[in-house]
């Protein structure tokens, strides 16, 4: 009995041991990595000899002891986290655009705390208090990437790129406060991924009017 029951214990420290091996081994994994916005499913690519599920109870588990955060079902993040990131990560594909860029590149002057993205359906998501304004587009425009900048796990327009995008989706019942930001030989490039005559035209109206 007395070996039976040293047989067992030592069975289950090794378990224990190995299963806290597993999951510091995960988070090593997640601190060491730039990615500050992550998933069950990216992590399983990256610790290929795990299984999602078991990856899943690491990721609780830390979630639980503030290790981590999981602001939204499916989605983890470290204690401080990139909002960029968090727009690239709640709806896949999509990519920042519109507003935010256009303000952030000082053509148009009304700023807003709402991170404004493209992507296949229209939709505003709210994490930690903070919106995340999807649009829907035709498909065969936000998955050219022309004009889309991919820094890490984010994607985000240059500002010639977002300001097609707000002419397309506006039919062009926009306004812009600074036009001069922009450049005039990109918007041109850009200009067939929309396959639109009539958003030629408007586009080239309103470069015009603003010479």
């Amino acid at each position: 009995m007395y070996f039976k029951n040293y047989y067992y214990l030592c069975t289950l420290k090794v378990q224990i041991i190995y299963t806290y091996s597993l999951f510091m081994d995960v988070l090593s994994t997640i601190l060491s990595s730039p990615r500050s916005v992550f998933t069950p499913q990216w992590l399983a690519m990256v610790c290929k000899d795990r299984d999602i599920q078991s990856l899943r109870r690491s990721l609780q588990y830390y979630a639980r002891t503030g290790a981590l955060r999981n602001p939204r079902r499916g989605i983890y993040t470290k204690p401080k986290y990139d909002e960029q990131e968090m727009a690239c990560s709640l709806l896949k594909p999509s990519y920042i655009s519109l507003e935010y860029v256009l303000a952030r590149a000082g053509v148009t002057f009304q700023y807003s705390s709402d991170i404004t993205c493209i992507s296949y359906q229209s939709r505003t998501i709210e994490v930690d208090g903070h919106a995340y304004v999807f649009r829907q587009m035709n498909k065969m425009i936000w998955t050219n990437m022309l004009g889309i900048e991919q820094r890490g796990n984010i994607a985000i327009a240059t500002p010639e790129r977002a300001f097609l995008d707000m002419m397309y989706l506006s039919a062009g019942q926009c306004y812009f406060d600074n036009l001069h930001p922009l450049n005039h030989e990109l918007i041109h490039q850009l200009l067939p991924v929309y396959d639109s005559p009539i958003l030629v035209k408007r586009v080239e109206a309103l470069l015009n009017g603003h010479q």
